[in-house]
């Protein structure tokens, strides 16, 4: 989620006279949290759909995962593609992928299609948050040097609160509720394309297109020491999100006894919500500062949350719920902001290749596992090992962080001992002689 370094934007090859729109920054942020706002729009409809199409909780966490297969497969391929092509062109085909898809979600009938939806948008998602993070850099302001890193920071959970809380709310007490939200983000895309349509290009063509679909990946020896210590924060982190995302509004139905399809964007929205807060609040802090206390979060309000569920208590869980939220966006800073700041430029693209396979994969795999679980154990008992895994990964987070911390403090100290020797060692060698 960090966003490229900071560029001075730039007229298009075809138009040198032609300045880029000043007023475009804002509603290209809008257009990154619209996207993102699409993706969980479907989570509070997936019980709907559990309940007219009678599948099972592993098929469900089967559709939700095809969401990041398609997202990591668009990142990994597309990601560099607009540096190319241009913005213009790969915002078009985004818009228009999504909304290809926003229309088979409007006439889903079965579990088929919905997945087809479900693949088509994760596509369209990776295309347009990494161009469009790309888009706001070169739009930034001169006087706002970093809002762009912000922004991209910020808005990927503002959108993911805003589409399952803004889809609770329509399925709720809208009419058509497995239509409406649909419809809606169907027009706020095509306002999305009269935007790009009317922004310049910001990015000059260049060759290497076809090249730059070659998926890139690596983890340079050098880098391994402060990767592998990052690594559980990113799967506690991602894999608490696809907990909620894929089976939260199940367990509020189910377990707490919370049949309003309201509360199933509600639950979504105070994991994601409370993490957005939490990135804004801590944009400044350093990455390595907020490694261990937002493992300690993560785990302690997972812990929270399954004491509320054991018990069929609602505040307990929605308690549990906000304190993982506030971990769960430190850790997106302290993760993503460790690659950031480890990487060299030349390593930047393929190190964040690894990150985003770590986080969605971290995002994916538990859900599907967590879905058959629920299929095969049950709701509670799968969400209580689901839990009690996600507690443990982030509880290895902070030891790894923690031992760290201490190698750190005995390696100053070493060294502090030897610079009196190192400087004492001439005076000595010239009494000698």
């Amino acid at each position: 989620m960090s966003a490229p370094p900071a560029v001075t934007a730039r007229p298009p090859a075809g138009d040198p006279h032609r300045a880029p729109w000043k007023g475009a920054f804002p509603y290209v942020g809008a257009i990154l949290v619209l996207f993102l706002a699409a993706s969980s729009a479907p989570s509070p409809l997936y019980a709907i759909y559990q309940q007219q199409w009678h599948f099972t909780a592993w098929v469900l966490s089967v559709v939700f995962a095809l969401y990041v297969v398609g997202l990591l497969g668009s990142l990994l391929v597309v990601g560099a593609l607009s540096d190319h092509l241009g913005r213009r062109p790969v915002l078009a085909g985004a818009i228009g992928l999504e909304m290809v898809a926003l229309v088979l979600f409007y006439v889903a009938g079965d579990v088929f299609v919905l997945s087809a939806a479900r693949v088509l948008q994760g596509i369209a998602t990776g295309a347009a948050t990494t161009t469009l993070s790309a888009t706001l850099v070169d739009l930034e302001p001169s006087h706002a040097r970093g809002r762009a890193g912000v922004i991209t920071s910020v808005s990927p959970l503002t959108g993911l609160a805003l589409g399952a809380l803004g889809s609770g709310v329509l399925v709720e007490f809208g009419p058509a509720p497995t239509r409406l939200v649909y419809t809606l983000l169907f027009g706020a895309m095509a306002l999305a394309a009269v935007v790009v349509a009317l922004t310049p290009e910001t990015s000059l063509r260049r060759p290497g297109a076809v090249a730059s679909l070659r998926p890139r990946v690596a983890m340079p020896a050098h880098l391994r020491v402060d990767i592998v210590p990052v690594v559980p924060a990113m799967i506690a982190g991602w894999a608490l999100a696809g907990m909620y995302l894929s089976l939260g509004p199940s367990v509020a139905a189910e377990l707490l006894g919370l049949r309003s399809h309201l509360i199933g964007g509600v639950v979504v929205t105070l994991l994601t919500g409370t993490g957005a807060l939490a990135v804004f609040l801590l944009r400044s802090r350093p990455a390595p500062s907020l490694l261990a206390p937002s493992s300690a979060l993560l785990g302690l309000g997972t812990l929270i949350s399954l004491a509320g569920v054991a018990d069929d208590l609602a505040w307990p869980a929605a308690v549990g719920t906000v304190v993982s939220g506030l971990g769960m966006g430190a850790s997106v800073l302290a993760t993503f902001g460790t690659f950031a700041r480890i990487a060299k430029p030349h390593e930047r693209s393929e190190v964040f290749a690894l990150a985003n396979i770590i986080a969605y994969l971290g995002n994916s795999v538990p859900s599907v596992l967590g879905g058959i679980a629920v299929t095969v154990l049950g709701v509670r008992t799968a969400t209580g090992i689901y839990a009690l895994a996600i507690a443990v990964i982030a509880a290895t987070a902070l030891v790894l962080r923690l031992s760290r911390i201490r190698a750190e403090r005995r390696a100053v100290m070493a060294r502090t001992a030897e610079a009196p020797a190192a400087a004492e060692a001439p005076a000595t060698a010239v009494s000698c002689h």
